[in-house]
């Protein structure tokens, strides 16, 4: 009888912590389930491997709690495998041929990092056509103020606050600028880049605040700031990509209403999640930094890179122009309920009018 309580019991809260995320609130510790969904379906798998090796289904009670379990794996299942080779890839690999190609980098250098040479080193080796940092302060300007001679396009947002940002590019930044979309100490970066070649691309920056005990009570400001780069991304008459270190996970509802609202692809789809953070946490890591981009795109290859003493790997991001190779219906697509979600997450952040300044 103690058994049996005891799987109840576990399979209960592994029930709780499925359902909190179908909650619409944005709160933090509703949020919070966003992330654990692949610890949580592991642990579902052992508990109910446990109880089929320890536990005889013979009876009524026993039989409901293992559908319970199994209902719980398959609902987590649900949301990470499309982040699983078990997937159909959504972007398609690039033609060997493919002469235009661009290679980013994304970086949380984590501010109290004071040791910058691994992240120069691997600058260096990956030798990328942009580098996005954020969590950079004056310090880490200063570090990295020796990538100029490879990459001498720089916009600089230092702060002191954990979010200030860097862009620095081999390629031209045209009509760049530094915006704060939604909260007025949290920056982000907008820029046309001229490609070898001559195209020019929008590229979006981003790092909205996170949902936590330490940072906010709420998802709605960052939730705010998706949603209106997610508009301006739609709305675009060039390629764009957006990337950086979004603070939430690859399979979220709210990076899904980002991807629904944009129309942006997501390259990991089919091919893994990329899991960047924690560094330190091999158990509890999750995808944090993320680049997404529009159907103009194909993968040459993407990769995360070695520790650089952050709390985040660095990602990298190699993409090839080559326009008509993708999937005509690859993505996804709002519906009049995505909007209205939209709708009333700008509306709360009290952003409503950002959203025109951004569109390029």
């Amino acid at each position: 009888m103690m058994l049996t309580l005891t799987f109840a019991a576990v399979t209960a809260l592994l029930a709780v912590a499925t359902l909190m995320p179908t909650i619409r609130s944005g709160a933090w510790w509703i949020r919070g389930f966003d992330f654990p969904r692949l610890q949580l379906l592991l642990l579902s798998a052992l508990i109910l491997v446990l109880q089929l090796v320890l536990h005889p289904i013979d009876d009524p009670w026993t039989i409901a709690v293992v559908i319970v379990n199994a209902a719980c794996m398959l609902w987590q299942a649900w949301w990470i495998i499309p982040y699983t080779g078990m997937a159909q890839v959504e972007v398609e690999d690039a033609p060997a041929d493919a002469p235009v190609r661009i290679r980013l980098m994304a970086s949380n250098v984590l501010t109290t990092n004071r040791n910058a040479d691994p992240l120069i080193a691997v600058v260096r080796a990956q030798t990328p056509d942009v580098l996005i940092a954020v969590e950079t302060d004056a310090w880490w300007e200063a570090q990295l103020e020796v990538l100029t001679d490879a990459l001498p396009h720089v916009l600089r947002c230092p702060l002191d606050n954990l979010y200030g940002m860097h862009v620095y590019s081999r390629l031209p930044l045209h009509d760049a600028e530094i915006r704060y979309l939604v909260e007025d100490d949290i920056p982000s970066i907008h820029a046309t880049l001229a490609l070898d070649g001559g195209q020019r691309i929008t590229l979006h920056a981003l790092h909205p605040r996170p949902p936590s005990p330490t940072e906010s009570d709420s998802s709605v400001d960052r939730d705010a700031e998706l949603v209106i780069v997610g508009r301006a991304a739609h709305d675009a008459t060039l390629p764009v990509i957006v990337a950086g270190d979004l603070n939430d996970v690859a399979w979220s509802r709210t990076t899904r209403l980002f991807r629904k609202l944009s129309g942006l692809l997501d390259p990991r789809i089919g091919r893994g999640m990329y899991n960047t953070f924690h560094a330190k946490l091999p158990g509890l890591r999750w995808p944090l930094d993320h680049l997404f981009h529009s159907k103009h795109f194909t993968l040459v290859r993407m990769q995360r890179l070695p520790d650089i003493g952050s709390d985040h790997f660095p990602i990298l991001v190699e993409l090839a122009l080559s326009p008509g190779e993708n999937d005509a219906d690859a993505g996804l697509d709002a519906d009049a309920d995505d909007h209205a979600d939209a709708n009333a997450a700008v509306a709360q952040s009290g952003a409503t009018d950002a959203a025109p300044d951004i569109q390029r």
